[in-house]
């Protein structure tokens, strides 16, 4: 059953999503869309659990994955736009620490736009509670960079969180959970959360996955390592050169503890990792990008001035991502933009014009655009196989766009 409120004008969307969610390709999810500061879509439907035995409701909380990258860039850019944070400034003007075994260079931008190469761990995943937050910000600010800091863009697909939210926590002396609540959060009504409380558990979704192992999310591609160059065609090169290369398996190195109930423990859940656990719903990331896409500002509450946003959202990188085979997905400060991953069907989200948000390897999605005034989510808490994950979300995504 599908409940919650759709404008006329959007009633195809309900279809797909109703769609989606009847026939049981999702478990559960919810969509929400603002537009033009209007909430115009706050649907939600299925079940929060694998057995179907409890249903999704309109504050259900689901780990959202990456999504959580597009929160913590907005609160850099709001630490750009108060004076704290100099997106060109040496990170270890900030981290003095981190300025060591050829990092000395490395930029603010390139943590925030993938370029800083150290998207994995050179001597694997910490062991141990992902809450001890120095285990896994000593490790990296101590090891070589794999590539050399901003010389190639690699989708730091994990480590993000844990560079990017150091960096916040030595400029404001928060952590990124605590300042996105204080900050954001709070004072603008946004259900959404780096880092869970224990007493949010019993309206959070399980996540049900379809593995661990970094294999499994590999698009069924592999056998292109075995075609001579001559006979691939010049766009796939990029593919083959990033599956050789194994940046993808170091980005998404796995930690034998983990399991695929792994996001679903108390843990992982009340752990801040500002690049792949952040908890929220449908209609909290909607407003979010709401009201950045609408001057930043709601109720008399700014998060930052507009041309602080549009630096953010202005292309710092585009690729070929040598993570994400070979891609060319556009960053800004933080923020995905576009990405050209061809013939791969919904393995990738539709990010076009002038849409920026992030998605999520189990399926959400969150943006904003400008000049639709426009702000969006999807999230589910089944994460489907690559050439399926984000079939939901771009067939809903199309439509919206097709009626405004």
């Amino acid at each position: 059953m599908i409940n919650g409120y759709c404008d006329p004008r959007f009633l195809n969307l309900k279809e797909i999503f109703s769609h989606a969610v009847e026939s049981q390709f999702e478990v559960g999810a919810a969509l929400a869309v603002e537009h033009e500061g209007e909430l115009v879509v706050n649907l939600w439907g299925g079940h929060t659990d694998a057995l179907r035995t409890s249903s999704w409701q309109e504050d259900t909380l689901v780990n959202v994955w990456s999504v959580t990258k597009g929160v913590t860039a907005t609160c850099i850019a709001k630490l750009i736009n108060d004076g704290l944070i100099d997106p060109q400034e040496k990170v270890s003007t900030y981290w003095p620490e981190y300025g060591c075994n050829g990092k000395e260079d490395t930029k603010v931008s390139d943590f925030l736009c993938h370029r800083a190469g150290m998207f994995g761990f050179q001597e694997g995943v910490p062991d141990g509670s992902w809450r001890d937050w120095k285990k896994f910000t000593d490790r990296l600010q101590n090891q070589a960079p794999i590539r050399e800091p901003g010389s190639s863009q690699g989708y730091h697909a994990m480590t993000y969180g844990w560079l990017v939210g150091e960096l916040i926590r030595r400029v404001d002396g928060r952590s990124t959970g605590k300042y996105f609540q204080e900050e954001i959060a709070i004072p603008l009504g946004i259900d959404f959360h780096i880092g869970l409380q224990e007493s949010d558990f019993k309206r959070c979704a399980d996540m049900i996955m379809i593995g661990t192992n970094p294999g499994s999310l590999m698009p069924p591609i592999n056998f292109i390592r075995y075609i001579p160059n001559i006979l691939i065609p010049k766009k796939l090169k990029n593919f083959k050169s990033a599956i050789e290369g194994g940046d993808f398996l170091m980005a998404f190195q796995g930690r034998d503890d983990m399991g695929i109930d792994g996001p679903n423990l108390p843990d992982w859940r009340m752990a801040e990792i500002p690049s792949a656990n952040g908890h929220g719903s449908a209609k909290s990331l909607a407003k979010l990008y709401g009201i950045l896409s609408n001057g930043c500002q709601r109720d008399g509450v700014s998060i930052m001035q507009p041309e602080i946003l549009a630096r953010s959202i202005t292309p710092y990188s585009s690729g070929p991502d040598t993570v994400l085979f070979g891609a060319n997905l556009k960053f800004g400060l933080g923020f995905e933009l576009e990405r050209g991953i061809s013939g791969l069907g919904n393995v990738s989200p539709i990010f076009k014009n002038k849409m920026f948000g992030h998605a999520g390897v189990g399926g959400a999605v969150a943006f904003g655009d400008t000049d639709a005034c426009l702000g969006y989510a999807f999230v589910c808490n089944k994460q489907h196989k690559p050439r399926s994950l984000y079939q939901t979300n771009n067939k809903i995504v199309d439509q919206l766009y097709s009626i405004i």
